[in-house]
């Protein structure tokens, strides 16, 4: 194995990471930021109010996107199952 191999497959998993957890993390994100700006509006300043609904988003999210992540995470163990079958 060379370093670019090495290199590769680094390249690789942190690209799967990032599909898989970019969707949920964005979802997080677009959630949050809709509270915080109906808090700012409304003056409401409880810090629990923002979990329960983003924790809802990504339950829901994650129900969701299961089958998108499942095959993700899938096809990058066979590629580096392909790799180390490849390796004398």
């Amino acid at each position: 194995m060379t370093e670019t191999d090495v290199i590769e497959i680094m390249r690789d998993g942190l690209w799967t990471t990032t599909l898989v957890a970019g969707p949920l993390l964005a979802i997080a994100l677009v959630v949050g930021l809709t509270i915080g700006f109906l808090q700012a509006l409304t003056q409401i300043q409880e810090m629990t109010l923002v979990f329960v609904p983003k924790m809802a988003a990504m339950f829901i999210g994650g129900v969701l996107l299961l089958p998108f992540m499942m095959t993700t995470l899938s096809d990058y163990m066979e590629r580096l199952a392909s790799m180390i079958v490849g390796i004398d």
